[in-house]
């Protein structure tokens, strides 16, 4: 077991490891497979796109090359840490779950950089356990989640009770959270957090509202979901 944790790497009296042919396309091999791994992973019960996915699998390939060629060279590892910068600053952030799974490919492969295939591999198996585990228990999942919601009423309604009976009626809890002004001012666009007491009682809350902003637009998404909305 300790002789798996050890690197595949022997050092020289320089600090710094020795790589042949066949350690780099061994390391190269298992962090395509771990990537996969990783990708799969991410897939599992979770909406994805294909490239996310692909870039997911190769990533700790990529990271691995990097770390082989930087190998103990203080220039080199400022310059990738430079480039590294520039991502960052040019991309948008994601998920906390697409987040986390870029930190687990990244550390698979600065491990398999320095040739820890067992730690990767332990690692990554570890982590798939744990995540699948934590899926199924719906560990964290709220019964009722948490609503946004943002209506539209013109100017002459006061926002401040119009709606309270419906809230009273359909939320357990709810906060109007910002108030904005539209179209030269003759409209009001408010954006409440709101948690059902019913999710299924969530169409009749609506129409409930559409009748008292004169049938304008309301959007209602999931606070954990930007991705899943309507609007009416």
């Amino acid at each position: 077991m300790n002789q798996m944790m050890e690197s595949i790497f022997t050092e020289t009296t320089t600090g710094t490891g020795t790589v042949t042919a066949g350690m780099f396309f061994l390391c190269m091999g298992v962090s395509v497979v771990l990537g996969i791994a990783i990708a799969g992973l991410y897939m599992f019960r979770n909406q994805y796109t294909k490239s996310f996915v692909i870039t997911l699998a190769l990533l700790p390939a990529i990271v691995q090359m990097i770390i082989m060629l930087v190998n103990g060279n203080i220039g080199a590892g400022i310059a990738v840490m430079g480039a590294f910068s520039l991502v960052r600053f040019r991309s948008a952030q994601g998920s906390a779950r697409e987040i986390g799974s870029l930190f687990l490919a990244m550390a698979v492969g600065l491990a398999m950089g320095m040739g820890y295939i067992g730690v990767a591999v332990a690692f990554t198996v570890l982590m798939g356990l744990v995540t699948g585990i934590l899926e199924l228990v719906k560990f964290g999942e709220r019964r009722n989640p948490e609503l946004l919601l943002r209506i539209t009423i013109p100017e002459s309604l006061d926002y401040t009770q119009v709606f309270d009976e419906v809230f009273q009626t359909f939320t357990k809890r709810c906060k109007l959270v910002q108030v904005k002004t539209t179209n030269m001012g003759s409209l009001f666009k408010l954006e409440y957090r709101l948690t059902m007491k019913d999710m299924n009682q969530e169409k009749a809350m609506l129409d409930e509202l559409r009748c008292r902003n004169g049938n304008l637009e309301i959007l209602c998404s999931y606070g954990d979901c930007n991705t899943e909305s309507r609007v009416l």
